[in-house]
């Protein structure tokens, strides 16, 4: 399946759509203080890009935003649709936000998960995402959070 990765208005009907698949799919799995989602208002923000993925024909199969801060970009929103599921979509989505990240200027991207999350789990640490120590305003001790950095590469901050 052909995949195009691009930026998107998280105000448009497709983007609303996920993201709420998205918050559906986590809904009862998680406390409220340990549940950190943005609504689609909250991503349109000068300091957050959010990307969708389309097929071929434009179905939209998935979402991810990054959002920027003085030192490091953070991944939020990341979903792709059940049915589009383990077709390198996920990947594709997290490498355009590294090419996000890159042009911006960073060199450290941030993500925070939860435990149940274990497909999300394993594609960042695939991607060489490790571990980390919550940051930001997340809560630092959480048995339901899982908190993971992202180092790019010399020769992907350069663009090589």
């Amino acid at each position: 399946m052909a995949i195009t990765v691009k930026p998107a208005d998280p105000l448009s009907t497709e983007a609303r759509a996920l993201i709420a698949a998205l918050d559906s799919g986590l809904s009862g799995h998680y406390d409220a203080e340990n549940n950190f989602p943005l609504l689609p208002e909250e991503l349109v923000s000068d300091d957050i890009d959010f990307f969708m993925a389309e097929t071929g024909s434009g179905e939209k199969v998935g979402t991810i935003a990054l959002r920027r801060y003085p030192d490091y970009a953070e991944i939020k929103r990341m979903f792709v649709t059940p049915s589009a599921r383990g077709q390198g979509i996920a990947r594709q989505l997290l490498e355009t936000a590294h090419a996000c990240a890159r042009a911006k200027g960073y060199d450290r991207v941030r993500l925070e998960t939860g435990s149940l999350q274990h497909a999300a789990i394993a594609l960042y640490e695939s991607a060489g995402y490790v571990r980390c120590p919550a940051f930001g305003e997340y809560p630092p001790e959480s048995d339901q959070n899982i908190y993971f950095e992202y180092t790019l590469r010399v020769e992907e901050a350069a663009g090589l």
